[in-house]
């Protein structure tokens, strides 16, 4: 194969190192040399770009296109793929080329973009939200109707547990249908109108069965968790990811820190259900009132955190807000405290990590699977950042802008 070379243009590895002139030599879908004065086959001109890893975001929903119920009910069934075919692409033309995606996509979605069908960045899947009955992914209202985000169907089961032995029978469910991870709510939620942010949900002993049927068979949880007793609850089950954690005291970041539990803060989730409502979108006014009354103090949970030295990692909740807008999140991460290449560096090798594709991912080193992304401008520029993204690559191939040889 073909040597593609990277040339004359800075170079931002995802460590968190400031930028340097180089250039990145890429061969079979893998880097092999970075350097300078490096030679090629096949050149790309980089010069006045910069060259990144492929962003993540460990936190979206693929098939939601907004958190408008009625649109929701008045959708085809088979709508969803299609738009999540297109939510995708406007994914990668972000420059993301991995996401997590926490509930909604099925194995076939995923393997669709691995097999080339669809382009999009790779996807990790949770495939359904695992709730308590009366929980904040239980689609129960007032009404008696149940109106969820996603329908069951035989690629995404139904995920509602109560107990230790029904966990284990979800968790297990979930496992069969191709989950790599899985995702739990140890608290009520914002887009739940019967339940409190702040109050936990599911008891340590349900918990402790998740997690042990996720490491029996390699995986990992995710937790939606908002108030503190349930992030609490969660951080000593041994999940790995805390999402949102809008209600963090001093002893959840201490668990946090002393379990090395991540934090995917998602801080443009509640911003963006204050904007739909705003737009006019069929939203209960609960919803809409808790989103209003999280805002801020998540955004001090989050800088908290931050400068504790919790591990943080990129995610949007996209999905609840506009697909193809995830880097909004990036200037939301510098107002709680990161420097600008630690944002990157979040968004790229720590992501990374959280996901497990620390070995291969998330760099610019040789050995790594070459997802890079060409940037015109100041990439620390985060308001500019969208606007800026010229050429993104995914194992070696390009898949969004043109060739500048």
């Amino acid at each position: 194969m073909s040597r593609i070379l990277f040339k004359g243009g800075q170079v931002f590895d995802g460590t968190g190192s400031d930028r340097a002139a180089g250039d990145v030599v890429v061969q079979d879908g893998r880097i092999v040399e970075i350097g300078t004065g490096l030679d090629g086959d096949v050149a790309v001109d980089c010069t006045g770009l910069t060259v990144l890893p492929g962003f993540f975001d460990c936190h979206v929903h693929v098939v939601m296109s907004g958190v408008d119920l009625l649109r929701g009910l008045q959708m085809p069934f088979s709508y969803q793929f299609y738009e999540a075919a297109r939510n995708l692409w406007r994914t990668l033309a972000q420059g993301i080329t991995t996401v997590r995606d926490a509930g909604g996509a099925d194995l076939g979605m995923r393997r669709a973009v691995a097999d080339g069908l669809i382009p999009g960045p790779r996807m990790q899947i949770s495939v359904n939200v695992i709730s308590q009955t009366g929980g904040h992914s239980d689609g129960w209202m007032p009404s008696g109707q149940c109106v969820s985000h996603w329908i069951p169907h035989p690629g995404r089961p139904a995920a509602i547990a109560d107990g230790p032995d029904e966990m284990r029978r979800v968790a297990r469910t979930l496992l069969r249908a191709g989950a790599e991870v899985l995702k739990v709510c140890t608290t009520g939620g914002v887009l739940s109108p019967g339940d409190d942010p702040r109050h936990s949900q599911f008891t340590p002993a349900e918990l402790d069965v998740l997690v042990a049927e996720a490491s029996m068979r390699g995986r990992y949880v995710m937790a939606h968790a908002q108030g503190a007793e349930g992030i609490k609850n969660a951080v000593r089950a041994g999940i790995r990811s805390i999402e949102h954690g809008i209600f963090l005291d001093d002893e959840a970041i201490e668990l946090m820190l002393e379990h090395r539990t991540w934090l995917v803060p998602t801080l443009v989730a509640p911003l963006a259900v204050i904007r739909a409502a705003q737009a006019g979108a069929a939203l209960p006014a609960e919803m809409v009132r808790k989103a209003e009354e999280v805002a801020e103090v998540h955004a001090a949970s989050v800088r908290r955190a931050v400068d504790a030295g919790v591990r943080i990692a990129m995610g949007t909740d996209s999905g609840v807000g506009p697909h193809g807008e995830n880097l909004a999140e990036l200037a939301l991460m510098q107002s709680c405290g990161l420097t600008p290449a630690q944002v990157l560096a979040a968004t790229t090798s720590s992501s990374a990590d959280l996901l497990g594709y620390g070995g291969e991912l998330g760099k610019l080193a040789p050995g790594y699977r070459a997802d890079l992304v060409l940037a015109s401008g100041d990439v620390y520029d985060f308001a500019a950042l969208p606007g800026n993204i010229r050429q993104v690559w995914r194992d070696g191939n390009r898949l969004i802008g043109s060739t500048m040889d």
